[in-house]
Formats: C-alpha cells, sequence, structure tokens
C-alpha cells in the first residue's frame, strides 16, 4: 500500500473514531435564545410544542420542554432551569405529555408514569410517581446534577436526561 493511501486511510480512521466517541450534549436555551452546553444528554428546546403535546396550551406554545430519547414522551418545564432546594418560591413543575399511542395501550400494565431518576456519575438512584399516568407534577430531586431518567407509564418506555441546579446558588452562580 502506498504512503499516500495509508495516510488517506489513517485520516478516515481517525475521524470515524472521533465521530462515534462524541457525547450528545444537552443545550438548554439562554437568554438570548441561543443555547449552552451542559454535557447532560437531552436538549431543552424552546420553540413551539409539537401538536400532538400542545393541547390545552392556547396562542403561543414556545416554552422550554424535554424530549424524551424515543419521542414518546415530552417533559414541558414550566420551572426553568429546575432547581434543588429553590430559593425563588417556586416548584419543579412539570407537564408530563405522552405521544398518543399508534396501538391501544396495555390494560394490565400501570397507568402511573414512574421516573426512575439516576444521578450521572454515582449510584443515588430515586423513583417518583405520577399517579394517572403523564399530566401534571412536581418533581423534586435530592441533588444538583444531570439526572438520567428511565420512564415508564402504560406499558410504554422512554428516557431522557434533565439537569437540576443548585437553587440556594446566588443569581450569579456563586
Amino acid at each position: 500500500m502506498g504512503a499516500w493511501r495509508r495516510l488517506t486511510l489513517g485520516a478516515v480512521v481517525a475521524l470515524t473514531a472521533g465521530c462515534t466517541a462524541t457525547v450528545p450534549s444537552a443545550t438548554p436555551a439562554t437568554s438570548g435564545g441561543g443555547s449552552a452546553a451542559t454535557g447532560c444528554g437531552s436538549r431543552i428546546e424552546t420553540g413551539s410544542l409539537p401538536g400532538w403535546a400542545a393541547a390545552g396550551f392556547s396562542g403561543d406554545t414556545r416554552v422550554p420542554h424535554v424530549f424524551g430519547a424515543q419521542g414518546e414522551i415530552v417533559a414541558v418545564l414550566f420551572a426553568h432551569p429546575l432547581a434543588v432546594d429553590r430559593q425563588d418560591g417556586g416548584n419543579n413543575k412539570i407537564l408530563w405529555v405522552s405521544r398518543p399511542a399508534p396501538t391501544p395501550s396495555d390494560p394490565t400494565a400501570a397507568a402511573d408514569l414512574v421516573i426512575t431518576a439516576t444521578l450521572d456519575g454515582t449510584d443515588t438512584r430515586v423513583t417518583r410517581e405520577v399517579d394517572g399516568g403523564p399530566g401534571p407534577s412536581i418533581v423534586d430531586l435530592p441533588r444538583a446534577g444531570c439526572w438520567h431518567l428511565d420512564l415508564r407509564w402504560s406499558g410504554r418506555t422512554d428516557t431522557m436526561d434533565l439537569v437540576y441546579a443548585d437553587g440556594r446558588a446566588a443569581p450569579d452562580g456563586t
């Protein structure tokens, strides 16, 4: 094999390896409409909600929201950012909206939305439930950081990551 061919093959292998090692990052919206990477896997969208998730809303449906990795559920974030030990008087209100199922749900499966949250890089795991399935909730988690959520409801599943900030920090982040 010629030197040029080995050099080209080496470059392709290096580029391919670099692409497969990439980890998706969340890009929460900033006040200027841009985004900032957090290193957490799910992106916080700021555009309009999809039609299937906008029922009950009127007018502009641009609100921070996160899609499940499989697109089966969306978390509408009425509190943004989500925070631990909130000092602003608010709460971590999340409206969970499930995409309509293409087939009828399993009638024997529990309807409640069961959220198993694991703090990134730790063994810390907690479970939260939303009675009756996807809908309005207050989801408080015990520590700040990136939480990986496994979501189960009506025989369906999806996953997403949500970042919880330290609510005790001053507005300037100190």
